[in-house]
């Protein structure tokens, strides 16, 4: 990663121990906060046993991350394409996620894709090039959204079910380590409700604060977090993956 004595935080805060979407709104916007305090939880509980070795941060953008994992990991690679509209100084490789990556087979322990694959337009490909890359025993930590407003456009290709993602995973030889829902109807509904409400003037942002605060706080009392984990089965927000290169595995061609 170049330049690292230059970075700052983005779209996460990581304080005490606790990973958190940034209160300040250069970065994250009013209407998103729930949705990333929802990726900054799955990625605290389950993603920091899989960082390990030298990490590819692809698709990296500002590289919200690199205070979560930095840590973990020995090395630090951050790759994106000369598109992307999260311009920095960090990038070690400009290239085109959607054909061959720019680096050898085995490269790297593991590889971290968040909120890109939905950005991709052939993504099997992708997938098929993230195994090459990846040392056996590596692992490709990722998510994706599923029920979510148009973002990034026109770059925004895709949407995925958790059949798609078991699929394409499998097919690149990759085994699925960890797929869990991200969230359902209640935080889809919140989501919607704050990013339609916020522009109404005087009303509109208080109205979007307090319901992503109150379906946080809601999300705390456990029946109600397992009636959403129920409701996620139908309606997903996203997903959050791990999946490992065996190291008995065939070498994809």
């Amino acid at each position: 990663m170049k330049n690292s004595e230059l970075w700052k935080e983005t779209k996460f805060v990581f304080k005490n121990g606790t990973l958190r979407a940034n209160p300040n709104e250069k970065y994250v916007f009013v209407s998103s906060r729930l949705t990333v305090n929802i990726i900054a939880k799955h990625y605290q509980q389950n993603a920091l046993p899989y960082f390990k070795g030298s990490l590819l941060d692809l698709g990296c953008g500002s590289v919200p991350f690199y205070t979560f994992y930095k840590d973990k990991v020995t090395s630090i690679t951050c790759a994106d394409w000369e598109q992307s509209m999260h311009q920095n100084s960090f990038l070690d490789t400009y290239c085109d996620l959607n054909e061959n990556l720019p680096f050898e087979s085995e490269s790297f322990d593991s590889v971290l894709l968040s909120d890109v694959l939905e950005h991709i337009r052939k993504p099997e490909k992708l997938i098929n090039e993230i195994y090459r890359i990846l040392k056996k025993d590596g692992f490709l930590i990722m998510n994706v959204p599923y029920y979510y407003c148009l973002h990034e456009e026109p770059f925004d290709y895709f949407r995925y079910t958790e059949f798609a993602l078991k699929s394409m995973t499998a097919d690149s030889g990759l085994a699925l380590e960890l797929l869990q829902r991200t969230g359902g109807t209640l935080e889809i509904m919140t989501d919607l409700f704050a990013k339609n409400v916020r522009p109404i003037p005087l009303i509109g942002r208080p109205l979007c604060k307090f319901s992503q605060f109150l379906t946080w706080q809601l999300l705390k009392i456990k029946p109600i977090y397992k009636l959403a984990q129920k409701t996620a089965v139908k309606y997903p927000f996203g997903y959050f993956l791990v999946a490992k290169k065996p190291v008995l595995s065939a070498t994809v061609q």
